[in-house]
Order: C-alpha cells, then sequence, then structure tokens
C-alpha cells in the first residue's frame, strides 16, 4: 500500500478515487472549508469505515504549516487537533497529493476578474505545499490543477516556473514539457465530460545517475495511455435518473417536481422566463433547427430577454450523445450553461447530475446547501479518473526502484 497525505481535498473525489483502487491508504487529509471536511468525513466513514475520519481530514489552513504539522488548539476557526505528525505516527509517507485551489488560475476567472486574478492569494498556496513535500519528503507527489496555470503569470514570471523551480529546490524532478505531458483531456479516460486538468508528477531524487526524466517520460507516456478508454456521454450519465419536471404553479420558490428520493436530485428554482428560454434552446437542438447553437444567437438571445450585453454566451444545453462541458465551481452561482437536455424538463442539471458528470457514485451523499454541494463538485478530481491514477501508481514505484 502507499501511504498518501492529501492536501486542498476538497469533498473528496480525488481520495474516493484513489480509495477505490485499492492500492492507496490515506494517512491524513486537510481541507480548510468546513462543508466539504464534513462531506469527506461522512463518505470516508460510511463507504470505507474509516471510523477515525473526523481525526484524519483536518479542518486547518494549510498557510499555518508548523501548526498543521505538530498541532493547534482551541482556534475560533478550527477548534483543536494533534496535528499531522501525530496521526500519521510511524508511518512512513509514500506520497503526496492534490492541488491549490484552482479558481486563481482558471481562464474564466480571469477572464471575470478586473485584475486577471494577479492579486489573488490563491496563487501561491502552492508554496505551502512544497513546503509540507520538504518537512515529509515523500516518494512522489501528484499535483492537480486546472488547464490555466499553465498560462497564469500573476507576478512577471509563469507560475508554471515558479512550481518548477520549488520543487526542484527541495530535490524533485517535474516533466520538462507539462503542456505537452501532464494536460490531460479526461474524456479518454471516460469522465463524461470535457475537462482538461493538467497531471504534474514529481519524483524525489535520490540517485545523482539516474535519468528522472526517463521515468516520467514512462508515467506520461507509457502509464497513463495504458488507463485510455471508450468515451462516455451525457446519456451514459444521467439518463436513467427520474425526470424532474415544472410545476403548473411555483409554490414560493419551488418550481419544480421535487419529489426524487435520489440523494441531491433536486431543480433550483428557475423563472418561467428561464423555463422558456430552456425549452426553446433544448427543442432547437431537438429538432435540428438549431437557430440558436452559434455564440452570436445566443449572445442576441440574452439581450433581448434581459436587456444585457454580455462578452459570452450564457446558454449551453448538454448534448445528449456528447460529454458534457466542464462542471465548473461556478454551477453554484445558475445554472444557464449547463441546461437539461430534455425540452420538457426546463431546467438546469441538479447536483446528483453534476456528480455523474463528475463520476460520483451515486452512494457519495452531498448533503450541505445547493451552492456549497454545486461549489464542491465543480473544484474536484472526478473519482473515476483518480482510481485509474491509483491503479497505476504502483507500477510508477515499481518502475523508479528498477531504475534508480
Amino acid at each position: 500500500m502507499i501511504n498518501n497525505i492529501e492536501l486542498f481535498a476538497g469533498a473528496g473525489g480525488l481520495a474516493d478515487g484513489l480509495e477505490q483502487s485499492g492500492n492507496i491508504h490515506l494517512l491524513a487529509s486537510v481541507e480548510w472549508l468546513k462543508p466539504q471536511v464534513r462531506t469527506l468525513r461522512n463518505r470516508l466513514e460510511s463507504k470505507y469505515n474509516i471510523t477515525d475520519a473526523s481525526e484524519r481530514v483536518l479542518n486547518f489552513d494549510i498557510q499555518r504549516t508548523e501548526e498543521l504539522i505538530h498541532g493547534w488548539s482551541n482556534d475560533s476557526d478550527f477548534g483543536s487537533s494533534k496535528g499531522l505528525n501525530k496521526i500519521i505516527n510511524e508511518h512512513s509517507v509514500d506520497m503526496i497529493s492534490g492541488g491549490p485551489p484552482c479558481q486563481a488560475y482558471s481562464l474564466a476567472g480571469r477572464i471575470r476578474d478586473k485584475n486577471g486574478m494577479k492579486d489573488d492569494y490563491r496563487n501561491f498556496l502552492f508554496e505551502s505545499y512544497i513546503r509540507l513535500v520538504d518537512y515529509y519528503k515523500p516518494k512522489i507527489v501528484l499535483f492537480e490543477n486546472v488547464e490555466g496555470m499553465l498560462s497564469a503569470i500573476p507576478t512577471g514570471e509563469k507560475i508554471t516556473e515558479l512550481i518548477r523551480k520549488g520543487f526542484d529546490d527541495i530535490g524533485y524532478e517535474i516533466i520538462n514539457d507539462l503542456r505537452k505531458y501532464a494536460l490531460l483531456d479526461l474524456t479518454k479516460f471516460g469522465v463524461p465530460q470535457k475537462r482538461k486538468r493538467v497531471i504534474i508528477v514529481g519524483v524525489r531524487r535520490d540517485s545523482p545517475s539516474t535519468n528522472y526524466q526517463n521515468i516520467l517520460n514512462y508515467f506520461y507516456k507509457v502509464l497513463i495511455p495504458s488507463k485510455f478508454s471508450e468515451q462516455k456521454t451525457v446519456r451514459d450519465a444521467i439518463s436513467d435518473l427520474p425526470p424532474i419536471y415544472p410545476l403548473k404553479q411555483a409554490i414560493g420558490r419551488q418550481a419544480y417536481d421535487n419529489s426524487s428520493n435520489i440523494n441531491g436530485h433536486t431543480s433550483r428554482f428557475h423563472s418561467i422566463r428561464d423555463q422558456k428560454i430552456f425549452n426553446l434552446l433544448a427543442s432547437d437542438i431537438e429538432n435540428g433547427t438549431n437557430k440558436y447553437t452559434s455564440a452570436d444567437s445566443l449572445k442576441k438571445l440574452y439581450y433581448e430577454v434581459t436587456g444585457k450585453n454580455s462578452n459570452v454566451h450564457k446558454y449551453h444545453v448538454l448534448r445528449w450523445d456528447e460529454p458534457s462541458n466542464t462542471i465548473p465551481a461556478h454551477l453554484k452561482k445558475d445554472g444557464l450553461r449547463h441546461i437539461h437536455p430534455d425540452p420538457k424538463q426546463m431546467r438546469s442539471i441538479t447536483v446528483r447530475e453534476a456528480a455523474r458528470l463528475q463520476t460520483f457514485d451515486d452512494d457519495f451523499e452531498f448533503n450541505e446547501s445547493q451552492l456549497a454541494n454545486f461549489e464542491m463538485i465543480g473544484n474536484a478530481v472526478p473519482p473515476l479518473f483518480a482510481k485509474k491514477l491509483g491503479e497505476l501508481l504502483p507500477d510508477l514505484f515499481k518502475y523508479i526502484k528498477e531504475n534508480e
């Protein structure tokens, strides 16, 4: 078993998939947002019978590294914990996984922010990540983030070069050409969603005679492609879920027949105006008229119904026989870019449908507010992809051992 500490754990998409692989032992995980912490703890307890999940999932700010390692007490936000060292006890740390919050690196976030997210403190959370890697010195690190990380330049120097230098300074090597090798299209792994993510594997340099670029090339060129699988679609992911139709008359903020007992499968409120737009757009695709499939036509429609101009088109209907567009944390704001493909349902996707498109199993429960649920699902690593990473990591460790 590979002993792992996970940082920036979120709701646990990465942890869940690695656990499913049967090869990874979660020593501890760290997350500072409370809804995500509660969700991950519940998953580890209910699915994997990890009875000390409340201790192993630390609710804390990773920037307070010394306290995180050695413990803290009576904090007004985070309570008390004995810290990572005592939780890990005598176990070796073979791997540290996780990726800092991606909003500061995301292309969409930089477009919306007037300063291009240059002032966002989250640009530099990787420094706390590297401090913990330097302290525990695992054999490998598994670092995940959005495609926009490859082009983010918060201080005049590319963030990827800062990360590369940070790892290099503490004795770890990452692949030279990140865009060519580390940018992965998750549709190739059976995730029913157009989602590209940067997966950086770092290997601790223990032998001066070893070519670690060759080891990393083996990971990206041989091991990663071995996990490619058939492309999955929106139909594959959500078509078997019960339909949710609008009520003839809304009851307060309830506009749909939300009678399903499936966790998270209830629709958010949409006005009559939005319902009509959703029906129009989904019918346009279903009937093959395709009047509203261009960005310009969708911008024009948005102006006609709201009187507002937008630099990006606000509406997108999922296509039954294609992967979904990316499930983002922004889904918490509205569902206009994730409209259900059935014209009769006249709604955006539910929490459960978003979770399905992210490959969460139906027994993975999301019990927080709808806003928090959408956010944590959008920020997650798809568990199916994480499971496949977990399945090939023993081969990577074996290859490293054979070539050092």
